[in-house]
């Protein structure tokens, strides 16, 4: 008996071995490529005048959608910043998805709105619209407010496309704050590719403890508290030096839920968002991948690192852990949903390289980590451990984990620079150092309790309450 456990050990000891191997040499792989990326796009965009878009005839109407669910807060000055966007030709559709606030009756009186006899077209199978507004003054002319019964973020998405007149869509979050020029970077990849954009994302920053004012964005600081600022090592990690490399080789799986852009033919005819699953964002976007490989259409996924949009990241171990057991659980119902197009190579990059490592790297990652801890803890109680390869592993991983988010930081100092001051950077290198220890643990617990809350069915979202951004003070 003690030789069987002795040689599992063994084999155990080798396979995580292997294991981080290759996802560290995943990372690194990402890095090389984001950073020849981040190279080129800043060469070739460094001088556009983006006044050119702006004033052309030929630039494409856009539909901004963006739903709401009991937003009295904020939803007047959300919206405002929306219609001051730098853009010529666009429309604002702002869904109200069955708020029990008085969020309706907030834009209405703010917009002078007034119901008017128009049905939605019904491409997409949604929950019965209860009315149509549109601003008497025509200061607001862009603005289109629909009232719709209670459905989901994903079907009240589906509404807007529904109720939208334009060629592209840009879905986002109403409590989300868009830099001026948004639009007219999201849009620049429809307008130069050679090969049909069917979406594109940029990147999203983290606006906690930055100061907010009338919707727009004054002044960007750290966030004081660790959690939020540990995310924005993850967003640096993600967008920056991951979504960025995928994009170049057109391997993009994931368009943020908070803000992205797409065509809007593609998106209907593949069915707009999916509302059986928390992960609407990513699997909206492989659905739609899949029908253009299987109808051999050529198709290409944009990735704009530039900083566009700015969201409040959850602030508590109880809203992060919420967010990060739906984030697994749409990861995996999406990759189960498409199981098809994984090891597939009539799926091109996506199916013999993105998908793989998504199952590897991202899926299953947390639950190897949570169980071969687990496992090394039986072999620490049996008297079989061998802690000289357990601390030398450890304190391998933990300076692997430093270096990438070193490496993270150094993008955005060599990039777009947003937090300037020395300590700025100070704050985040000493947030790097505890995170593997303190913050690391929370997020693959919350990662395998997704896992299990999958196979147990559970749908809900959890409730994501937000402090709300700071104010200028006069």
């Amino acid at each position: 008996m003690g030789q069987f456990i002795s040689y599992t050990a063994v084999f155990f000891n080798h396979l995580i071995l292997v294991y981080a191997i290759g996802i560290s040499a995943s990372y690194v792989l990402l890095a090389a490529m984001s950073a020849r990326a981040m190279k080129q796009y800043k060469a070739r965009n460094s001088f556009v005048d983006y006044r050119t878009i702006l004033a052309s005839k030929f630039s494409p109407s856009v539909s901004l959608i963006a739903p709401a669910y009991n937003e009295s807060m904020t939803i007047v000055d959300n919206v405002r910043s929306l219609l001051a966007l730098h853009y010529n030709s666009y429309e604002v559709i702002i869904v109200n998805d069955g708020s029990k606030d008085n969020t309706l009756a907030l834009l209405i009186e703010a917009y002078e709105l007034e119901k008017i006899d128009l049905l939605p077209d019904n491409q997409i199978k949604t929950k019965p619209v209860r009315g149509i507004y549109k601003a008497k003054n025509p200061a607001y002319h862009k603005l289109v407010v629909v009232d719709k019964e209670n459905g989901g973020k994903a079907d009240a998405l589906n509404v807007g496309i529904n109720v939208s007149e334009n060629k592209l869509i840009a879905c986002i979050d109403v409590d989300c704050v868009l830099e001026s020029d948004s639009l007219l970077k999201l849009v620049k990849p429809f307008m130069e590719e050679k090969t049909p954009v069917i979406a594109t994302g940029g990147v999203i920053r983290i606006a906690n403890s930055c100061v907010i004012e009338d919707g727009r964005l004054v002044k960007v600081d750290v966030p004081e508290k660790f959690i939020p600022r540990v995310q924005v090592l993850e967003y640096f990690r993600a967008f920056l030096m991951g979504r960025m490399a995928w994009a170049h080789v057109n391997g993009l799986l994931l368009i943020s839920g908070a803000f992205g852009m797409f065509d809007k033919a593609t998106v209907v005819k593949a069915g707009g968002y999916n509302h059986n699953t928390v992960g609407e964002d990513m699997e909206l976007l492989v659905r739609m991948r899949r029908m253009l490989y299987e109808e051999k259409k050529p198709c290409k996924v944009a990735f704009i690192p530039d900083p566009l949009c700015w969201t409040e990241a959850p602030q508590t171990w109880d809203i992060l852990n919420k967010q990060r057991n739906r984030w697994t659980r749409g990861t995996a119902e999406t990759l189960l949903l498409h199981r098809k197009m994984i090891l597939n190579k009539r799926y091109g990059i996506l199916g013999l390289v993105s998908l793989p490592m998504w199952v590897l790297f991202e899926w299953l990652a947390p639950l190897i980590e949570f169980f071969g801890l687990l496992f090394f803890c039986i072999l620490a109680i049996l008297g079989y451990a061998n802690w000289l390869y357990f601390f030398s592993f450890l304190g391998l991983v933990y300076s692997f984990a430093i270096m990438v988010s070193v490496f993270a930081i150094l993008f955005e100092e060599r990039s777009y620079q947003q937090y300037k001051r020395p300590k700025h950077m100070l704050k985040l290198v000493f947030t790097a150092l505890l995170e593997p220890f303190v913050y690391h643990p929370v997020t693959v617990w919350a990662a395998v309790k997704g896992n299990y809350d999958l196979l147990t069915g559970k749908k809900s979202w959890g409730e994501m309450t937000r402090a709300g951004f700071t104010q200028k003070k006069n």
